[in-house]
């Protein structure tokens, strides 16, 4: 077997290896075998090889490692989950929010919420309220949008 050939099967064993982690840590070390491999095709020479591997795995761990975390950190911050998505919806409001509890009930996508209205005005039983915020299971909304 060829230096290069190990050197590639190194190579696809880290990017396996990287898909079941995370932290993009071990695919600095794939394109560094990836490099050593080109090197290995054109030398048997053991040294150039080790010394392209430990040059380019230590470049890219400076350098594009902190760029792959910034872009996965920017996606996973612009998603919202459960309740926190309701914010900016659209419901109806199915229990009358009065002023004297001030607070009522509005379904959204199939969900009935306890909600209170952003200024204590009443909004009535049918009619359509935006979410302003959320504190807990209780939803602030507003009927002029």
């Amino acid at each position: 077997m060829e230096y290069y050939q190990i050197w590639l099967i190194a190579a696809i064993v880290l990017v396996i290896i990287e898909l079941l982690t995370a932290g993009f840590g071990v695919i600095c070390f794939a394109i560094g075998a990836l490099f050593s491999a080109l090197v290995a095709y054109f030398t048997p020479n053991i040294l150039w090889q080790l010394l392209v591997f430990a040059v380019v795995s230590m470049l890219t761990f400076i350098f594009l490692r902190p760029v792959l975390i910034r872009l996965l950190e920017r996606k996973t911050k612009d998603v919202k989950t459960n309740a926190d998505a309701l914010i900016g919806k659209i419901g109806v409001v199915s229990e009358t929010i009065d002023s004297t509890k001030n607070i009522g009930r509005v379904a959204i996508d199939g969900d009935d919420w306890k909600a209170v209205s952003h200024d204590g005005t009443v909004i009535n039983k049918g009619e359509k309220v935006k979410v302003l915020s959320r504190d807990s299971i209780i939803l602030t909304v507003t009927s002029s949008f």
